[in-house]
C-alpha cells in the first residue's frame, strides 16, 4: 500500500519522496537541454493546485497555471528565464525556446504530472503539428486528451505563446490546428 501511495506522489506518514529531474529543451530544436530539479515542496504545491479541480475544464485551467509555475522554477535554474513568447522577442538571449523546445519540454512536464497521479481528468499524448498551407510544418505543441466515456476531446498545452513562467495557453486541438492562439 505504501508503494502505491508513493507512486501517486502523496506524502505518507513522514516518508519523504524524492525530488524530480526533467530535461528542458532550449536553443531552438532542442539544441541544448537543461537538467532541472523540482523539489518535493514545489511538486506538492502543484499537486494541491491540480487536485483542487472539480472537473476536466477546471483541471485545464489549473494545468495552465501549473505549467507556467514549473517553467518559472526551471527559469530560476537555467537560461530559459530569458525566453519570451514566440520566436522573435528573445533578443538573442541564451535560453530562447522555439515551439519544438516547448512542445518537447511541456510534454515531459505533463508526463511527470501524470506519473505522479496529478492529472485525474486528462491523459498525455504525443506532441502534434499544424501545417502552413497544408504542407509545411509550422508549429508544434504538447497535447492532452480528456478522459471520457464518449468521444475524447483533445487540447494543446502551448507555452510557446507566452513569456517564461506565464500560464500556458490551452486550446481545443481542432481550433489550434486552424491557427488559433495569441498573436506573437
Amino acid at each position: 500500500m505504501l508503494r502505491w501511495l508513493c507512486a501517486f506522489g502523496w506524502l505518507v506518514a513522514g516518508v519523504a519522496l524524492a525530488d524530480e529531474r526533467v530535461l528542458i529543451c532550449h536553443g531552438y530544436g532542442c539544441l541544448a537541454e537543461a537538467d532541472i530539479r523540482f523539489t518535493e515542496g514545489q511538486l506538492g504545491d502543484v499537486r494541491r493546485l491540480l487536485l483542487s479541480a472539480a472537473d476536466a475544464a477546471g483541471e485545464r485551467a489549473l494545468l495552465s497555471l501549473a505549467i507556467g509555475r514549473l517553467y518559472g522554477w526551471a527559469g530560476e535554474q537555467s537560461d530559459i528565464r530569458h525566453d519570451k513568447g514566440g520566436n522573435y522577442a528573445d533578443g538573442g538571449m541564451p535560453g530562447k525556446m522555439d515551439c519544438i523546445d516547448h512542445s518537447t519540454s511541456s510534454t515531459r512536464l505533463l508526463r511527470l504530472l501524470a506519473a505522479r497521479g496529478y492529472l485525474r481528468f486528462h491523459r498525455v499524448l504525443e506532441p502534434d503539428v499544424r501545417y502552413f498551407a497544408g504542407v509545411f510544418p509550422s508549429h508544434y505543441a504538447a497535447v492532452i486528451e480528456e478522459k471520457s466515456d464518449g468521444e475524447a476531446a483533445r487540447y494543446v498545452v502551448d507555452s510557446w505563446f507566452v513569456d517564461n513562467g506565464r500560464p500556458a495557453v490551452i486550446l481545443p486541438l481542432a481550433d489550434w490546428k486552424k491557427g488559433a492562439g495569441p498573436d506573437v
